[in-house]
């Protein structure tokens, strides 16, 4: 805690130290001192019309309006490029891809960086969850994909932020509860607003809070999750200060995945290892963040953020005891205590150079987690499921320390952007558990990741754009603690795969909507698999080099009382030069080669006293490869399309505001794999979709 009461310190102090000349600011439209990087295309409509990043916003009420506000994949499907699928299984959150970066991951997210208000969600070796997500208090989400996404970090193959809300006035306090399909239910209610007066604005301050639980599906899937989030913020002179807090507990038992037999069987099954084990999991986290930006002159402003968290989880496995009976084994149960801290300091100038608007910035991020591991026995005798005796105890940390710079500079007919981040990752572990051998041990990961861009006007309402840059993946502490050899130790074997990637488009807009065309292009080298488990241990190598390539098409159109929007991504993504055990060309595991989105929202003027809109959408998802050697038989979750409709209302008297929504989602009932779990050593892939299920839900508002 001293450690991170040192961050800390610098950005409380500064406030006080720094004063500009110029009036109270208002809150930043690019995200400001809560921004990771600054890139063009963020925030505003207008930025990214002109930018020459690919950035897709989903507002915050798209979000909400007509969802369960329980899961991020609810209101994500109409962005391209990203795979986002509901597991069905919250012990082991969403599956999440962009461009195919992240498609290995068995649990949680690897390979596309997760930010909350600034805050990374993400840890400093790659591993992340969506989980802590505070829907109901959205302002927006942006998905980044393409080279610029690279400008956030390593492991960095896209990156989705949530910026939450800023209080206002009027005030509103707003309570809403949904229930849905086996037994869900969630209730939340936020309250935003402002102190002070008109003339005098005070701190806008939100909260979030809520609560959702399900039966599950599938035996042996209920789960419960809490949540709090809170943002405080005042403007001051030629600046601003930014407090935020988030708090999540969560259980669930784990249905784990069906083998194709089981997939096939007539009624959704749960493995009976599951159920002998009672395979569960447990977490909680605390975080605290303070931002803090201010001009000081000149076009010269400072944008400061810190924050600091601790993460505690207990999962218990349906390992079984014999295959825990050899001396390397980790047992059964993972048990993990982690603090983690980290620091985004920046200079930043704006102003006018040469005709065009000049944004350069420069700053260094850094950030620290420190893991205390322990793994137990899953069983005491002859009875499984409980915590047995010690095998793992081990400290890892994961260090990140990364300078970087960017530049835009923007005419009306054109932008020219770029930028170069280094990567300095460190990876230590120390064991404390010797009667399997000393595991100790440390490795790091560098490298610069350049990228430039380039947008110019083609005609007042076309636009083209390319860009093109370098990536870095590293593994996760996870993946490099164990060598494939059998050795103890780190496995510094294990590099990180590299990536060039390449993209080029066209946008348009008119008065009834916009429209959105990329082609890319991503070859990779020490491409991140599995190389199969050892004694109970996950091990991982490099699988020579793959190619992804691809087209995304979107678009959002308004034709009187009615609204189409849609999305297509094709995705080629092969394995180059392969490996002894993956053939060269095979396609690689988790990743559709088609995706479709469509919605028509139809807002009849017979409705328009009750504020009806009535939706009706499709959702087509190509046929998925469950591991890298492609079985057919085994390992393939073929193409499915479901259809869903809904409706939703709002009413508004006075201070008061009602809404109401209803819908029906996999309208046919159609058996699907609604996720797989890749390279799964048990060959159990499947992850069953929902069928035919019907939700509703009701949100009351009060202003003051």
């Amino acid at each position: 805690m001293q450690v991170r009461s040192l961050v800390l310190f610098p950005l409380a102090v500064l406030p006080a130290w720094l004063h500009a000349q110029t009036t109270p600011q208002p809150p930043e439209a690019d995200g400001g001192a809560l921004a990771p990087v600054v890139i063009t295309g963020s925030g505003s409509a207008d930025q990214r019309w002109r930018g020459a990043a690919t950035v897709d916003v989903v507002d915050g009420r798209e979000l909400r309006d007509g969802q369960l506000q329980i899961n991020l994949s609810e209101g994500l499907g109409r962005v391209p490029g990203l795979v986002i699928r509901n597991r069905e299984n919250y012990a082991q959150d969403l599956q999440v891809s962009i461009r195919g970066y992240g498609a290995r991951s068995t649990f949680g997210v690897r390979g596309v960086r997760l930010f909350v208000d600034g805050i990374p969600a993400s840890a400093p070796d790659g591993s992340g969850q969506a989980a802590n997500f505070p829907l109901g208090s959205a302002d927006r989400i942006e998905v980044v994909r393409g080279p610029f996404a690279s400008l956030y970090g390593a492991s960095s193959g896209g990156a989705i932020l949530l910026y939450t809300q800023d209080g206002g006035k009027p005030g509103e306090l707003r309570a809403g509860v949904a229930a849905g399909a086996n037994g869900l239910w969630r209730f939340s209610t936020q309250v935003t607003g402002q102190t002070g007066t008109t003339e005098a604005p005070g701190w806008s301050y939100s909260l979030d809070v809520g609560k959702f639980a399900t039966d599950g599906a599938r035996p042996q899937s209920s789960a419960h999750r809490s949540t709090a989030n809170a943002k405080l913020s005042r403007a001051h002179e030629g600046g601003r200060t930014t407090i935020v807090f988030n708090r999540q507990s969560a259980f669930a038992l784990d249905p784990q995945g069906l083998s194709r037999t089981q997939f096939d069987a007539g009624t959704p099954l749960t493995t009976p290892q599951a159920i002998l084990f009672n395979t569960r999991k447990s977490v909680s986290q605390t975080q605290a963040g303070l931002a803090w930006d201010q001009a000081l002159g000149n076009g010269h402003k400072i944008e400061l953020m810190g924050y600091a968290g601790q993460r505690r989880v207990i999962q218990f496995q349906s390992i079984p005891a014999v295959v825990q009976l050899p001396a390397g084994s980790s047992g059964g149960v993972i048990d993990l205590d982690r603090d983690y801290w980290g620091f985004n300091a920046r200079w930043r100038l704006q102003r006018e150079w040469q005709g065009g608007q000049l944004d350069l910035s420069a700053g260094l991020a850094g950030d620290r987690q420190t893991d205390l591991r322990r793994g137990y026995e899953n069983f005491v005798g002859g009875t499984v499921g409980v915590r047995g005796a010690l095998r793992r105890e081990e400290t890892n940390q994961a260090t990140t320390l990364d300078p970087y710079v960017r530049a835009s500079w923007q005419k009306a007919d054109w932008t020219l952007e770029g930028g170069l981040r280094r990567v300095n990752a460190r990876y230590a572990s120390s064991d404390a558990f010797l009667t399997n051998g000393d595991q100790s041990g440390g490795v790091s990961f560098n490298g610069y990741l350049p990228v430039v861009g380039v947008r110019w006007q083609l005609a007042p309402q076309l636009q083209a754009f390319a860009s093109t840059g370098r990536g870095l993946e590293t593994p996760t502490l996870n993946e490099a603690a164990y060598r494939s050899d059998g050795g103890a130790g780190l496995n510094t074997d294990l590099n990180a795969s590299r990536s060039t990637s390449t993209e080029i488009g066209l946008r348009g807009r008119n008065a009834a909507g916009l429209w959105n065309a990329t082609l890319f292009d991503i070859r990779t080298r020490d491409e991140i698999v599995s190389a199969g488990t050892i004694d109970g241990r996950a091990t991982f190598t490099n699988g020579g080099s793959t190619k992804r390539q691809g087209l995304e098409l979107s678009a959002e159109y308004g034709m009187g009382n009615v609204t189409l929007t849609g999305a297509y991504t094709y995705l080629r993504a092969r394995y180059g030069s392969g490996t002894a055990s993956i053939p060269a060309g095979n396609r690689m595991p988790g990743l559709p080669e088609h995706q479709f989105f469509s919605q028509l929202a139809w807002a009849p003027a017979f409705a328009s006293g009750i504020g009806g809109v009535f939706t009706l959408e499709a959702r087509h998802t190509g046929s998925v490869f469950a591991n890298d050697a492609n079985n057919r038989t085994t390992a393939l979750a073929e193409s499915h399309t479901l259809f869903g409709i809904g409706a939703r209302f709002e009413q508004t008297t006075g201070a008061w505001t009602w809404r109401e929504f209803v819908r029906i989602d996999n309208l046919t009932d159609k058996k699907h794999a609604g996720s797989v779990i890749v390279n799964d050593g048990n060959s159990r892939f499947f992850e069953p979709g929902l069928g035919r299920s019907l939700s509703a839900g009701v949100e009351l508002t009060r202003r003051f």
